[in-house]
């Protein structure tokens, strides 16, 4: 069985690494499975994309498209066209792609129209708002695929409600937290930990890219400077997205307390999220990785496609409003933050899971 990776952008990598060393392990067996790794380029910047190879131990991908940047449109297009001409070079039986970002949607696409079947890892995750490009490449993607791989029973739910054959539909648990916990030990201080002078507990982390928070830049100062107000001095650590960077530069004075610094290798990264006291984030990922690490976690969205984390974890869906924002944010310095648990098969073992399910569909 010949099965075609495909990985784009830096949520990417964490989820097919432990899938990638899955395969290996079962090559190694001499199992009729073998794949090849295909790098779209969508994220083109070393601290985006290479760095996560390295630090992973995924091998070197099989070919690089190079797609890189552009709008929504131009990304879209170029990415099809690129898969499309590999994939008529290299045809495979399964292509197989993960999460919700671009390459995900349009190499899907590119697969069906070639009559290849396809399996999505994270299928079935909605957040129901359609606004955010990543929920448009979710529905596309799993209206098209043959094989879903869920991280939830709400996704199965999800799923049925579609339309999907149950048959169809393999819960497996999460491969972001194969790679979280199978790297937990390896975590390692960032420069920023002794040039700030962190302490553990004594800190927050930051993270936003979503364009609804910070493509507007008095919107996006109203937000640090409400987070800024009410985490009583404390560091606030922001590794910032290439997109807001830019946005940043008009925007004069900033804080003394936030400090802001490039992104993180995946080690370096969640060392800082393990340690701190907590995490402020409109990401969907890091939301995973904090139930896990059972991290206080603010999410400033108003929809989540992981409700599993303020169910059972530890995140907490606090829209954008400052006053919401600046309650949450006192109770969690009056020590009343929820202590969470963690979900269903989230226990590192999604990706063997998923290899012993595509050989028995091969079979």
């Amino acid at each position: 069985m010949r099965i075609t990776i495909v990985a784009g952008a830096r949520p990417n990598f964490m989820k097919v690494a432990p899938i990638i060393h899955a395969l290996m392990e079962r090559e190694k067996k001499g199992l009729a499975l073998s794949f090849s790794l295909v790098h779209t380029g969508q994220h083109f910047d070393r601290q985006m994309s290479q760095t996560f190879f390295e630090e992973l131990s995924i091998p070197e991908p099989h070919v690089n498209l190079g797609v890189g940047g552009g709008t929504q449109a131009e990304q879209t297009a170029g990415l099809m066209i690129a898969f499309e001409k590999h994939l008529l070079a290299h045809p495979t039986d399964l292509v197989l792609v993960v999460g919700d970002v671009t390459s995900t949607m349009a190499c899907a696409i590119v697969a069906k129209k070639c009559h290849t079947r396809v399996a999505h890892v994270e299928a079935g995750i909605r957040s129901f708002d359609l606004t955010m490009p990543e929920e448009i490449n979710r529905m596309v993607t799993d209206s098209i695929t043959d094989y879903f791989f869920t991280t939830s029973t709400t996704a199965n739910s999800n799923l049925l409600k579609a339309g999907v054959a149950e048959r169809n539909i393999f819960f497996v648990g999460n491969v972001m937290i194969d790679t979280l916990l199978a790297n937990k030990q390896r975590f390692r201080q960032p420069p920023v930990w002794e040039e700030v002078g962190l302490q553990k507990q004594h800190y927050l982390v930051l993270t936003l890219h979503r364009p609804s928070n910070v493509d507007e830049g008095q919107n996006l100062m109203q937000l640090i400077n409400t987070i800024t107000a009410n985490t009583r001095g404390l560091p606030i650590i922001f590794p910032i997205h290439p997109r807001t960077k830019s946005i940043f530069q008009s925007l004069g004075a900033l804080p003394e307390n936030l400090h802001i610094i490039d992104p993180l290798g995946y080690l370096e990264f969640n060392y800082l999220v393990q340690h701190s006291k907590a995490v402020i984030t409109d990401s969907g990922g890091i939301t995973e990785e904090t139930t896990v690490m059972g991290v206080p976690c603010l999410t400033l969205r108003d929809s989540t496609e992981r409700p599993e984390t303020v169910t059972i974890g530890t995140n907490e869906l606090l829209g954008t409003g400052p006053k919401a924002i600046a309650e949450a944010l006192g109770r969690l310095f009056a020590g009343n933050w929820k202590k969470g648990g963690i979900p269903e098969l989230w226990d590192g073992k999604a990706a063997g899971r998923i290899v012993e399910q595509l050989i028995r569909l091969h079979a």
